[in-house]
């Protein structure tokens, strides 16, 4: 027997909308950002509104743009490079990592596009414990990436392995540069502090096992004057900067770039070291006679 009082099939829970009408009326007229350009006036907006500071904002555009970024907009090119060669004599490679006090080096064997693997530095105390093993045995697998690699794929392949250094790759499958886990997050937050990076406190002389010295590109021209016994204010213009770097950048006509060289003053000047358009630390020492 059918039941007389068939169920009613259960009616499908409503959405509630918890908004109030304000907030409603609020985002009719004034709709959520439609690009990454509307986002991040969006985000000034809210710097100015005092909801998130101007850090937060710095960082959050710096997520937002570099949505659109890869590998290619922010490698350090193939020209600039820190190369090991495998078989460099050890005190040609150990002066190359302490001239250049990086943490980690592309190794490449014959030709320099030829890249067999990474080194990092402190894996060659391992040789003072066992002096039997070569710098082969220390090498790590290289990572390559091609220049279109977006750099949000790139941070996420850096996490997962522990190489953080990858060799870019052009359309030909040529080497065009490398880059590192520290390139990608200085686009969210800014500069990161490095180890050439010591506080003014700290000195802005140093010097370096093969007779030259580290100086600082932020030292007063005066100071470097002094300390090799040179005359640096008597050239056209010295007048004008008050820092070694910016000498040297104004008599070279363009922003430094690593590896590059000037003779200034009888002295030679080596470019260790260029972030955010200035040299951080160049390598000093006398001109070599012409």
């Amino acid at each position: 027997m059918s039941d007389p009082h068939p169920a009613h099939p259960a009616h499908p829970a409503k959405f509630e909308d918890k908004r109030t009408f304000l907030q409603r009326l609020a985002e009719f007229i004034h709709p959520g950002p439609d690009s990454a350009a509307e986002l991040i006036e969006t985000l000034a907006d809210a710097e100015d509104n005092k909801i998130i500071g101007a850090q937060s904002r710095a960082m959050l555009e710096g997520v937002i743009r570099m949505a659109d970024m890869t590998a290619g907009d922010v490698m350090v090119a193939a020209t600039r490079m820190d190369l090991i060669n495998i078989q460099a004599p050890m005190d040609e490679l150990m002066h190359t990592i302490i001239d250049t006090a990086h943490s980690r080096f592309p190794v490449y064997e014959g030709e320099r596009e030829n890249i067999i693997g990474t080194l990092m530095a402190k894996d060659l105390l391992k040789l003072q414990r066992a002096p039997e093993l070569n710098i082969r045995a220390l090498l790590r697998p290289a990572v390559f990436v091609p220049e279109t690699k977006g750099l949000n794929d790139l941070l996420r392949d850096f996490r997962g392995y522990r190489n953080h250094l990858a060799i870019v790759i052009d359309e030909f499958g040529r080497v065009a540069g490398l880059i590192t886990i520290e390139d990608v997050l200085e686009q969210i937050v800014g500069e990161i502090e490095d180890e050439f990076d010591i506080e003014d406190d700290d000195g802005d002389i140093f010097a370096l096992p093969d007779g030259g010295y580290r100086v600082n590109g932020a030292a007063p021209i005066e100071r470097i004057a002094t300390a090799f016994n040179v005359d640096l204010q008597a050239r056209e213009d010295a007048d004008e900067f008050d820092t070694i770097g910016g000498l040297v950048a104004h008599e070279m006509g363009h922003v430094p770039k690593r590896g590059e060289r000037h003779v200034l003053a009888g002295l030679e000047f080596v470019v260790l070291h260029a972030k955010g358009g200035a040299v951080r630390w160049f390598k000093v020492l006398p001109a070599a006679p012409t």
